[in-house]
């Protein structure tokens, strides 16, 4: 077989002239030489925004480009401003998802995880500026399996040199049935010197590949890392590919393993065409069909069979053109249905969003439930001492009704015991030893700790890093707010619990929530007064019983020992009846009073745990949520799923 030569049309028998333009400058940018590389370029990356928005393309320098053949000066040469997307398909809302997905999780996930999914969303805006009307195939292969004979087949030419020097392509070469495909030509970095066009007969078979763009690439295990190179970049580029196998080396390892299981997401826009099988006897080319379409489905590559979506795999013949026919048909139909980019671009999602399963999907249900909140608030007022606050307060309560309603010897004695020991119940109050402060900070974090435990069961690593970075992050400053919460119910017993809570309403004591209610001190039932006076009376009898019996004693008054030693006993069994009565009277109040601050301290300490920790760590699992949606659109249309 004759080599093409770069001198121009015309120059032999079967040659094709190639195309002298270069790029169309209607149809699209510069070709992309790598996903980091164009987010590079000012005006295309990713901006810095909640959610990722594309930016327009970056335009050429304007250079004129080379004069086209006047064959390609025809009316489909026009600006290529429709979208390859069809209206209605489910690939739109699922690249918005996608794009909604990587701008909310950027913050959260490394860039090597959202690289694939950015990959995927820099190439399907690529692709929709560029021709709809087109489809772009490559023929792949093993060095010697034909792949350049079958793509001169297909050309009705002679374009891309077949022959025994291995390896015969060395750079990928173009041919297309129809003008304006430059742009797409441009994207996959191929220059003009290597754009050719077919030989057309004028038949139905040919007038069914117009819109297709056919690309010979290099042998996908040439010794050349180069070439190797090539086939990688642009197999990520194209449409579909016809992968070209013969009977040596349809089984071959690095093809299934480095290529064919990859790509199993992609069996809709993949051809495996068994080639050369005018080389194998009788029914020997079936036996090896057979088993070549075993090897794909352990691939996991579906196959098109009985009417079911997947990879077309037949037998053909380059050499010959025996099965050429028949492949031309399915590619005529193929690219007739102009929807190979949809389903590429549509598996290429798919295989992102496989690979972000494993950090969206979580195992159980995350969260915070009602138990885990309650048992947060338990730890934090177990931390505080809302329980013994609640106490205190309970005997504050109490000591006040003693000394409201007690006798008046008692409260002098009490006077005088107090004078003895000046603050020594302040001291008591507020002093604590270090080792139980210690242990109320080790309460604090790992209240902390544990709820933090709670909301991330089942969550994927990232998020689960997350929402316990929030944790710890707001539990910074959590003890010293609830130390804070306790001093001042401590030291606020003298005053009532009432107004120790009415500075507790903000963790930062500025609260007020309940300031004014007890007016400094505990409030006074309404039958307080009344037993002071019962007390004041039974004083006031004491007093006069003994006035009266000094009074006889010393003769000022007439004898009679009786009647005042009864007023006497009377005030002196009645003092500390009162007394008893009012303590039992004041028993269940003082309970309620004491349960009320408890109740009150471990509020505040609730609220000020739930504003540093709770709060924070339920915006992070929200966050999350809003995330695990937008993944479940964007797998909701999967191509497995169809």
């Amino acid at each position: 077989m004759t080599a093409v030569t770069d001198e121009g049309p015309g120059q032999g028998r079967g040659q094709v002239p190639e195309l002298k333009h270069g790029r169309n400058p209607d149809e699209g940018s510069a070709p992309r030489k790598g996903v980091e590389e164009d987010r590079d370029r000012p005006g295309t990356g990713w901006d810095d925004g909640l959610i990722a928005r594309r930016a327009a393309a970056v335009t050429d320098d304007g250079a004129a480009p080379e004069e086209a053949p006047e064959a390609a000066q025809d009316d489909d040469v026009r600006p290529q401003v429709e979208a390859y997307v069809p209206d209605g398909s489910p690939l739109s809302p699922r690249l918005d998802a996608l794009r909604e997905l990587v701008g909310l999780s950027r913050a959260r996930l490394d860039r090597t995880t959202l690289a694939e999914a950015g990959r995927v969303l820099d190439e399907a805006a690529a692709r929709q500026r560029l021709s709809s009307r087109h489809t772009v195939v490559a023929v792949a292969g093993a060095s010697g399996s034909g792949k350049s004979t079958l793509f001169n087949s297909l050309a009705g030419a002679q374009i891309s040199e077949a022959g025994l020097r291995r390896p015969t392509t060395s750079s990928p070469i173009a041919c297309s049935w129809t003008d304006g495909a430059a742009g797409l030509l441009d994207r996959l970095a191929i220059p003009g010197r290597l754009r050719r066009r077919p030989q057309q007969s004028g038949s139905r078979a040919d007038e069914a590949l117009q819109g297709l763009v056919l690309v010979d690439l290099p042998d996908h295990d040439s010794a050349a890392a180069g070439h190797r190179a090539q086939v990688d970049r642009v197999l990520a580029l194209v449409d579909a590919v016809i992968w070209v196998v013969d009977p040596e080396k349809y089984a071959d390892a690095a093809l299934h393993e480095r290529y064919l299981r990859p790509l199993a997401g992609h069996a809709e826009v993949t051809f495996v065409v068994l080639n050369q099988i005018d080389r194998l006897p009788g029914e020997a080319a079936d036996q090896v069909l057979d088993d070549l379409r075993r090897l794909l489905d352990e691939d996991g590559m579906a196959l098109g069979e009985h009417g079911e979506a997947g990879a077309t795999v037949l037998s053909l013949s380059a050499l010959t053109g025996e099965g050429v026919g028949e492949l031309r048909e399915l590619l005529g139909r193929f690219v007739q249905e102009r929807t190979a980019a949809t389903r590429r671009l549509s598996a290429d999602v798919d295989v992102a969003a496989a690979r972000l399963r494993p950090v969206y999907v979580a195992e159980g249900r995350p969260g915070l439930g009602e138990q885990a909140r309650e048992e947060f608030a338990d730890r934090l007022a177990e931390a505080v001492g809302a329980a013994a606050a609640g106490q205190a307060a309970e005997r504050e309560w109490r000591r006040n009704a003693g000394r409201a309603c007690g006798t008046p010897w008692l409260r002098l004695w009490r006077w005088y015991e107090s004078t003895r020991q000046p603050g020594s119940l302040d001291r008591a109050a507020h002093s604590a030893p270090p080792e139980e402060h210690l242990t109320a900070r080790q309460r604090v974090e790992q209240a902390v700790r544990t709820v933090a435990d709670d909301a991330v069961d089942g969550l994927p690593g990232p998020w689960a890093q997350a929402v316990r970075e929030a944790a710890v992050h707001g539990a910074q400053g959590l003890p010293e707010a609830l130390d804070e919460l306790a001093e001042r119910a401590g030291g606020a017993q003298g005053r009532g619990p009432d107004a120790a809570i009415a500075e507790e309403g903000e963790p930062g004591g500025k609260g007020g929530a309940h300031r004014g209610r007890g007016g400094g001190k505990p409030p006074r039932p309404a039958w307080w007064p009344a037993a002071v006076l019962a007390q004041v009376a039974m004083t006031l009898l004491q007093i006069f019983g003994g006035l009266w019996l000094i009074g006889q004693i010393v003769g000022v008054l007439e004898p009679g020992l009786l009647t005042p030693a009864l007023v006497m006993l009377a005030g002196i069994i009645g003092g500390p009846l009162v007394e008893w009565s009012c303590a039992a009277a004041a028993r269940g109040p003082a309970r309620r009073y004491g349960q009320e601050a408890e109740r009150r301290l471990r509020e505040a300490a609730a609220a000020c745990g739930r504003a540093r920790v709770l709060d924070p760590v339920s915006a992070e699992l929200v966050r999350y949520r809003e995330v695990r949606e937008r993944f479940v659109a964007v797998t909701e249309f999967s191509t497995t799923g169809r």
